[in-house]
């Protein structure tokens, strides 16, 4: 039986291996409940709270199916972390951001530094003058913020790639390296061969919870 429920947007595009939402990146099963409108353009570029209500409707419903301990598939959505949590009454991992205060020198690659506002940050309790890199306008978040039914999977990790060496040349004290975007994972490796850094994402989140729940 899986302990882990993960609450999943209303997505199309496809989840290679290493996405949040492909149940083959963990070692462990885990558990879907897809949360009906909840796009990631309404998510990241919209108001979250607005779909606190279906969020808690799916929660209860993976909890009620055995799941111990819930996630989500979107780093935005630190601000339905309390009252999902408080509503399903198990432990909620809402974001890779939630690392950032237990990690040296953490900087953060987000899919859109423009919409990643600092009440995000606070909710996750991302220490203040952490730097904040985007991948804004380029194929990959043009494919996940339109949720389109392809991926170039190439021009994804370099685009990563470009942002994550941009956030570390103009933040040379960053020690950590933080994905913000839990489609980013597939993409971990080339970032911490790239940079040198530590690289943490959803999945080391989650790994870590799994065994707590």
């Amino acid at each position: 039986m899986a302990k882990l429920g993960i609450l999943m947007l209303d997505t199309r595009f496809p989840r290679i291996l290493g996405d949040v939402g492909n149940p083959d990146s963990f070692e462990f099963p885990v558990r879907y409940g897809v949360v009906p409108g909840a796009t990631p353009e309404a998510i990241v570029q919209g108001d979250p709270t607005r779909f606190i209500a279906q969020f808690i409707q799916a929660g209860r419903a993976l909890v009620a199916g055995g799941c111990t301990g819930l996630s989500t598939t979107c780093g935005f959505l630190t601000l339905v972390k309390s009252e999902v949590e408080d509503a399903c009454g198990v432990p909620v991992v809402s974001s890779a951001l939630e690392q950032a205060a237990h990690v040296p020198a953490p900087g953060i690659l987000t899919i859109s530094a423009v919409d990643l506002s600092p009440a995000h940050l606070a909710r996750a309790r991302v220490p203040e003058s952490t730097p904040v890199k985007g991948v804004d306008g380029g194929s990959f978040a043009a494919s996940i913020l339109g949720n389109e039914q392809t991926l170039d999977v190439e021009a994804a990790r370099a685009e990563i790639i470009v942002g994550a060496d941009a956030l570390c040349a103009a933040n040379p004290h960053v020690q950590s390296i933080i994905l913000e975007c839990t489609n980013m994972p597939p993409y971990a490796e080339d970032v911490a061969r790239q940079t040198g850094r530590k690289v943490y994402s959803i999945l080391t989140a989650l790994n870590a919870f799994h065994a707590e729940i």
